[in-house]
């Protein structure tokens, strides 16, 4: 038995001998505080889902119409409207949505033309006897339940994606345009490259913005969405962990839920929000269980994705709520934030960062 097990394993017979001894069992619920927690990205989800709560709504709700407002966002690249598209310049979008007190789900993947994947999500939890619909089949069942069709790429992530097939070689009959040296598109090229010591050149590395938002209710019932655009530039058809449950998100109302933003790829080869949530079930807090999923992350990592000192060469980060109220945010790297509205109002904190 490992530290970390032993420790976990302590804690939870302390809990259960606490209940016990309280003239409660181990499984009791206990109301907590209503909140709700975001990526950094979803200030304004967390806010807007923290007012429909208030109104009655159910989390589940709650969390999509919150999600909604990022999903409408064209300046947001990470997400719906404006997202950044797969390398043939299309927009294809994953979500899912997870409800606590039912343990139902609903998710879509590689959704074409529908702003708002994470309502579609909802309806294939609501609407339907199936988790996931992808593809040709979700763009049908959305347009059965009444979604417009539209062009989903923005004039700006247009000329992102352009610029990336004119800069991604220098062997190929792609040429940038000169006189947009200093524009919008190249400075967000500029933010997003890093410096290849090797050769002095600066590499672009392709965003893997998502946006995740859970929510705790007055009654104790949880819910959560995840909702993206998935990789930048990705292979047409690639699906990440966002509309997966058990990696992009995963919730189990009597202990709490976790959601992810990063990469996809590392969330579906450890099913991480599912292994968060079972490690709070064992007695971990919600920043020990982000830290030790992040710490199994680091270790099967494989080489190719190394840099040079051993450590990922990439990022990922989770955001982990219990059911008494407990929540954290965990990254790989330190230096992210994560957003949270409560009785405290709405406000960015920081990640705890495993390096």
């Amino acid at each position: 038995m490992t530290d970390v097990t032993r420790r976990l394993f302590m804690h939870a017979a302390s809990v259960a001998a606490a209940a016990v001894s309280s003239g409660a069992s181990a499984g009791t619920r206990v109301a907590g505080p209503v909140r709700v927690i975001a990526s950094g990205n979803g200030a304004s989800a967390t806010q807007k889902a923290w007012e429909l709560l208030q109104e009655g709504l159910d989390p589940v709700d709650a969390v999509v119409g919150g999600v909604a407002l990022v999903e409408d966002d064209p300046l947001d690249n990470s997400v719906g409207y404006g997202g950044l598209p797969n390398e043939r310049g299309v927009v294809e979008l994953d979500a899912a949505v997870m409800h606590g007190p039912t343990h139902r789900a609903g998710g879509v993947a590689s959704l074409q033309g529908i702003r708002h994947p994470a309502q579609v999500a909802l309806k294939v939890l609501q609407r339907t006897d199936h988790v996931l619909l992808v593809g040709a089949g979700a763009l049908e069942f959305a347009r059965a339940h009444g979604f417009q069709e539209e062009n989903l790429l923005t004039e700006h992530s247009r000329k992102i994606w352009l610029r990336w097939k004119e800069t991604m070689s220098e062997r190929d009959d792609w040429l940038p345009d000169p006189a947009d040296a200093e524009s919008p598109v190249a400075d967000f090229f500029r933010r997003n490259s890093v410096l290849v010591e090797d050769t002095g050149r600066l590499r672009f590395r392709r965003p893997t913005g998502t946006i995740h938002c859970a929510a705790l209710g007055a009654g104790g019932s949880m819910s959560c969405t995840t909702t993206t655009s998935g990789l930048a530039f990705k292979i047409p058809g690639r699906v990440g962990d966002s509309p997966i449950i058990g990696a992009g998100l995963y919730v189990d109302n009597e202990v709490g839920s976790c959601g992810s933003t990063g990469r996809g790829e590392a969330n579906l080869q450890n099913l991480s929000s599912f292994a968060a949530v079972e490690l709070m079930r064992s007695g971990a807090s919600p920043e020990e269980a982000g830290m030790e999923v992040l710490r199994r992350i680091a270790k099967t990592t494989e080489q190719r994705l190394r840099r040079a000192d051993g450590k990922p060469d990439f990022d990922i980060s989770f955001y982990v709520m219990s059911k008494d109220g407990r929540y954290a945010g965990t990254s790989m790297y330190k230096g992210s934030k994560f957003a949270v509205t409560d009785e405290r109002g709405t406000r960015l904190e920081d990640c705890q960062g495993l390096y």
